[in-house]
């Protein structure tokens, strides 16, 4: 079996630059991919109890995902562990299924498994726990959403972008749209919905709040009941952005169970992009968040904060990606170049 000399000699480096790079302490991109390679030739496996004797650290980090149910989380929770075993981690996840309590409950059993370090994409706007977590000196970084009171890094998506073009997308089409978003006091929804109500202002094009629908919660049957409300309007919208995909599904239920078509009748735009909109019919135009690379950025903050530097917040930006579920003509297209594999 591989030890970490042989890691050594493989890479060309030193015992203690293999070491920094499992501990996720490289400042070298090169040098840490050389190792890694090593470490994939030779199927070596760090001793993490020994390493927990000598560092007092586990080797182990904790994510704790709002809804795996969502394929936007299910990605991500997938980004996060490959960020992590690349850089010599093992990954706990726990589901927190959109419930503050439930979440509660496995960053306790997190905690007492001494991880090293916790990602956390918040249920609701917050838990007594993660203020534990802050209190404690558990290094902490948030995911995808912000928590009013918590004060740790957060890496998340920035979607001013993607809605300025959305709205300019809807515009040129001449729709007049309604918004679907989670429920008020969500940091994310209100974000979302303040973003897109200020692009669709830059172009004359009003979004009164009846024309707005917060859901009860963030699955297909609150997208559906909202959906219903803004059909029944006495002047319903002709365009609808659902701000994340569960919702979307309950929007299209509730169309399909009217008769009406997409985009003939009504457009329809979906906030988070998952792979299968390229194949419905009609392709789905979306805001496409860069799932893969967020993951990886949440590790590396994380691993920051573990070896006692600071982390600072991350935001990478979103992307509108136009298909023909509003009406457009022509094929697929993205308003930019995708930076991202």
């Amino acid at each position: 079996m591989a030890n970490i000399k042989d890691v050594a000699e493989r890479a060309g480096v030193s015992v203690a630059t293999v070491s920094r790079v499992l501990n996720g302490n490289s400042p070298v991109a090169e040098t840490r991919e050389r190792v890694l390679a090593a470490v994939r030739e030779l199927g070596y496996r760090p001793n993490n109890v020994a390493r927990a004797l000598r560092t007092a650290r586990t080797g182990a980090l904790g994510l704790v995902i709002s809804d795996l149910t969502n394929p936007f989380f299910t990605e991500l929770a997938d980004a996060v562990e490959d960020a992590a075993r690349s850089l010599g981690y093992s990954l706990v996840i726990g589901n927190a299924g959109e419930r503050p309590e439930q979440q509660d409950d496995y960053i306790r059993t997190l905690l007492d498994r001494r991880i090293d370090g916790l990602l956390v994409s918040s249920a609701g706007t917050g838990s007594a726990m993660l203020r534990e977590v802050v209190a404690s000196g558990t290094p902490l970084v948030l995911l995808d959403r912000t928590v009013p009171g918590i004060d740790a890094p957060c890496v998340r998506a920035d979607g001013r972008a993607a809605l300025t073009d959305l709205a300019a997308h809807l515009a040129a089409l001449g729709r007049r749209p309604a918004i679907i978003v989670a429920p008020a006091g969500t940091p994310t929804g209100d974000e979302r919905l303040e973003l897109f109500r200020a692009a669709l202002a830059a172009h004359g094009i009003p979004l009164p709040d009846e024309r707005v629908g917060a859901t009860p919660d963030l699955q297909p049957t609150g997208g559906r009941r909202v959906m219903s409300d803004l059909l029944d309007l006495p002047e319903p919208p002709d365009a609808v952005l659902a701000t994340d995909n569960l919702m979307a599904l309950g929007a299209m239920d509730e169309l399909r169970a009217r008769g009406l078509r997409v985009p003939d009748d009504m457009a329809l735009v979906v906030y988070d992009d998952v792979p299968w909109f390229a194949h419905t019919d009609p392709p789905l135009t979306a805001i496409a968040q860069p799932t893969r690379d967020l993951g990886r950025a949440a590790v590396h903050a994380l691993l920051e904060r573990v070896e006692g530097r600071p982390a600072a917040t991350v935001l990478l930006p979103a992307r509108l990606v136009t298909r023909h579920s509003c009406g457009e003509p022509g094929a697929e297209r993205s308003t930019a170049p995708r930076a991202w594999t």
